[in-house]
């Protein structure tokens, strides 16, 4: 072999070079978005179990409040959960009881996520882990601050939040 076919360009040694570094950059990144064993969502994350992703239901804005229909939807049932969008925002809905609902910011207070997720009755954000029980409450940070609780009523299949 001479010494010729050894020899690579300026130009093929940067592109190489470059190319090790991208992905190497790549997998560190991936690395640290996967969360590792401290992701929120983990069995073994020391805010609790599993989350779920919430269902979604559709708020219809009417002023004063936020209108959603509660047949189906996980609220037909008691102990039922959504998230609910709207263009009044976002909030946290779930059914007590056969006529109580709650309704909560959906709006973390840690940094301004969507709470999307529940691991049984405890909603979980999935930005940094932050748990809250179904009355807005923190009940694992890094939140220290309660979501906002708004009041809901229920009248012919309706859940009205009232803003």
């Amino acid at each position: 072999m001479s010494d010729t076919n050894l020899l690579i360009s300026r130009r093929q040694f940067c592109g190489g070079a470059c190319q090790v570094a991208s992905t190497a950059t790549l997998a560190t990144l991936l690395t640290a978005c996967s969360g590792g064993s401290s992701s929120p969502s983990s069995p073994s994350s020391p805010g609790g179990g599993v989350a779920s992703t919430l269902g979604v239901s559709s708020g219809v804005f009417t002023g004063g409040g936020v209108r959603v229909t509660v047949a189906g939807s996980a609220l037909t049932d008691v102990g039922g959960a959504v998230l609910v969008q709207s263009i009044a925002g976002v909030f946290l809905l779930s059914r007590g009881s056969a006529t109580a609902f709650t309704a909560i910011d959906a709006v973390c207070s840690h940094e301004g996520c969507t709470v999307t997720g529940a691991d049984g009755d405890i909603y979980v954000c999935p930005c940094h882990g932050s748990r809250y029980n179904r009355s807005g409450q923190v009940v694992f940070g890094p939140a220290t601050a309660s979501l906002r609780k708004y009041a809901a009523s229920l009248a012919d299949g309706v859940v009205t939040i009232t803003l």
